[in-house]
């Protein structure tokens, strides 16, 4: 039951200045209590009328959760005292503080707002500082009558605090003009938060501001899907439903939204199709990009090919096949080529190849890939040092700009002679945008990629695209290698990938089918296989470490969320000697095993082994709990065994327990053990090319846990889900030029 409580701060226990987010000691005449909420600019001493409930804590205790709250300012002197020596006003101290109301008095307050030229009477203040003084005053009560008007519509004080940074004194303005700007303006006010928000101010479903801001939501929404565009008449279908308005009225507003910039229709395929304008001039100059870059004339290769390939052959003591060769030889003298082949097929012994030629000829080369966890694989297999393309290109924070930049441009550009992407597949378009755009025509470009995977999560299909267009030189590589047959782990994935069903369980050999028919004895064989049969039988590996679960779905008792829960309490159970933290609905503890859900290019990091500190934790990189801190609120986290990285407990929304992942989070990556459910999951996901891309992911053993007919008929589910994307298209134009 809400209830409103008045009172001060007696103790501040945390406070998070960017988020508000505070843990005090509330004071009333009556009682003192911990109070739990946003409460941005709380200091020691600040007065408030709370409003909120009562909740349980399972280790603190009894809590007062704010949901709102109004500022009280305080009307005695020593009150008055107090709040100016809190530090809610820069450059005033104790000592200041009192000087000023023994001044003032109780008119202290109306002094500062409207007569603050009266400070410099004040010992040590002048007039910039007291100018400054008057300004942080008005902020702050500014900033409190915001906070108060916003909760009417249910923006709690973490969300007035971000709309401030935004608009400042305008954001009544602004959210009463429009409040689905806040959609495209705020981070975490999606178009539905916008909407409720616009409901509560009585704004008409049909209105123009709504309608455009429901169809942006919509393109973006499938935009999550991978999908560049969407066709018109799908985008007034969909868009149509989440607003329960006519088709006419959403096209009435595509035109207009045409017309500002917002959105771009074309004709494509003989069917009209609407981009965000983002993907369009994304699409747009890929294409030319890849033209110019394959057109343009290459620095030339130190000697005769054949002679060089000799060499590397003998440097490697690898005899390239004939296949291999060709791919050596094409990717050489083309501006842009992909080579694309499954497990075993010989990718890795291409690359090498071509990098000992293009270092032989003195051609300076740059190798890297997608995620963090791919170009480590590269450097492991290689021997040559790989990085991310995002730190290829020098991502960036812009503080001007409030957003991520790439510091290498078309302004900028790499200095390389060639650039070789592995694990190309999972490069989406705005990612592809970024790496083309740097790169100088005469640059050679190579992308090393399995076509047959799932592809980037972000929109886009890039490696099909360039590949179907039949535009860029591409060699399939087809045959596997003796000793790569010798792993039913590879010969499986390939006959996966042809439709046919895998062989299992041969003496021997590293691909097992374990027959279970309820997902109940399912998830009981998985814990079972964790904890002691696997580890039994492979004496080598250290199971948390080496054994990944990969499921097909977040969701349900085989979804990633619950088996983490689940192989959290076999693998790491709670211990009065490790620490833990709650955060939503997970619970973090010391040792356990996490993965970072999203790209952070500011995270500090330093190296406990030889003591270098760098930044950025990249989506899927995996890392164990180090220590939790209650005292500073952190949680250290070692990433690669040797990484140690400082989360703040409001931080902790960018881990994930990854004792289980999905399919789609363990793309780039490879793990010794790799266990995966063979239950009823959605058709959309249970396909072929998901299963192909799990089984892939393991080095030493497969293990499928559950029905072989579940099994069977992934195998059978061909179904690739259509992604609209127009880049094939453009580039299939370039050829009839």
């Amino acid at each position: 039951m809400m209830e409103e409580k008045q009172g001060s701060v007696a103790e501040i226990i945390f406070h998070n200045q960017e988020n508000g987010y505070t843990i005090a000691v509330f004071e009333t005449e009556e009682e003192q209590f911990t109070a739990v909420g946003s409460l941005p600019s709380c200091h020691k001493g600040s007065s408030y009328i709370l409003r909120g409930q009562w909740k349980i804590h399972p280790t603190y205790g009894e809590q007062f959760a704010v949901s709102g709250f109004e500022e009280v300012m305080p009307s005695t002197e020593d009150g008055i005292q107090e709040f100016l020596a809190s530090g809610v006003l820069k450059g005033i101290g104790k000592k200041t503080a009192a000087a000023i109301v023994a001044k003032f008095g109780s008119e202290t307050f109306e002094i500062i707002e409207k007569q603050p030229q009266k400070l410099t009477e004040i010992d040590g203040i002048g007039d910039k500082k007291a100018e400054a003084v008057a300004e942080a005053f008005r902020s702050h009560r500014e900033f409190a009558r915001i906070t108060l008007y916003l909760q009417q519509f249910g923006i709690n004080a973490d969300y007035a605090m971000k709309l401030y940074r935004v608009y400042g004194s305008d954001t009544i303005t602004a959210v009463e003009e429009n409040p689905y700007r806040l959609a495209e303006d705020i981070f975490g006010i999606g178009f539905k938060k916008a909407d409720k928000i616009a409901e509560k101010m009585g704004i008409a479903r049909d209105d123009e501001h709504r309608i455009k801001s429901g169809v942006k939501f919509t393109l973006w929404y499938f935009a999550g899907e991978g999908n560049t565009f969407l066709p018109q008449t799908v985008l007034c279908e969909k868009a149509g439903g989440l607003l329960e308005v006519e088709s006419d009225k959403i096209n009435d507003c595509l035109v207009e939204m045409a017309f500002q910039g917002d959105v771009h229709i074309e004709n494509l395929e003989n069917r009209n199709v609407v981009f965000l304008m983002t993907y369009y001039l994304a699409e747009q100059n890929v294409c030319k990009c890849l033209a110019a870059i394959n057109s343009a004339g290459l620095k030339a290769i130190g000697s005769d090919l054949d002679s060089l390939i000799a060499v590397t052959e003998t440097e490697s003591g690898i005899a390239l096949s004939e296949n291999q060769k060709y791919a050596v030889k094409t990717s050489l003298n083309q501006g842009i080529s992909v080579i694309t082949g499954g497990p075993g097929t010989g990718k890795t012994t291409i690359i090498n190849s071509i990098i000992k030629i293009l270092q032989h000829s003195g051609l300076k080369t740059a190798i890297a890939a997608p995620t963090g966890r791919a170009a480590k694989r590269i450097t492991e297999t290689s021997g040559y040092e790989a990085s991310t393309i995002h730190r290829l290109l020098e991502y960036y924070y812009s503080e001007g700009e409030d957003t991520m930049r790439f510091g290498k441009t078309a302004e900028d550009p790499l200095d390389y002679d060639a650039v070789i992407i592995d694990e190309a597949s999972m490069i989406d378009l705005m990612l592809m945008n970024g790496l083309v755009s740097a790169i100088k025509p005469a640059t050679r470009l190579i992308l090393v990629g399995d076509a047959d995977q799932l592809p980037s999560v972000g929109a886009g299909n890039v490696l099909r695209d360039i590949i179907n267009s039949e535009y860029i030189y591409c060699v399939k590589l087809t045959e596997i290698f003796r000793q790569a047959k010798e792993s039913l782990i590879v010969v499986n994935a390939h006959k996966i990938n042809r439709g046919e069903y895998p062989d299992c369980n041969e003496k021997g050999k590293d691909f097992f089918m374990m027959r279970q028919k309820s997902e109940k004895d399912m998830l009981n064989l998985i814990k079972d296989l964790c904890i002691r049969r696997l580890p039994a039988y492979y004496t080598q590996i250290m199971p948390v470490r080496d054994i990944q679960i990969l499921t097909p779905v977040r969701k349900g008792l085989l979804g990633s969320i619950n088996l983490n829960r689940e192989l959290q309490d076999v693998f790491n159970p709670p211990c009065p000697e490790l620490e833990e933290r709650k955060a939503g609905d997970r619970i973090f503890r010391e040792h356990d095993k996490v993965m970072q859900i999203k790209n952070n290019y500011q995270l500090k990091w330093r190296n406990q082994e030889d003591f270098t500190e760098g930044e950025g934790v990249f989506n899927g990189d995996v890392g164990f709990i180090n220590s939790i801190d209650r005292e500073f609120n952190e949680v250290v986290v070692v990433f690669d065994e040797c990484k140690y990285v400082t989360y703040d407990f409001s931080q902790l929304d960018e881990l994930e327990l990854a004792y289980a992942v999905t399919v789609h989070k363990s793309q780039g990556s490879e793990f010794p053990i790799v266990i995966m459910p063979m239950s009823w999951f959605p058709p959309v996901l249970a396909t072929r090319n998901l299963l192909y891309t799990g089984v892939t992911r393991g080095k030493h053993a497969v293990v499928l846990v559950g029905s072989e007919n579940k099994m069977h008929a992934m195998v059978d589910n061909n179904r690739i889900t259509q992604r609209y994307s127009g880049l094939s298209v453009r580039l299939k134009a370039l050829l009839s030029f």
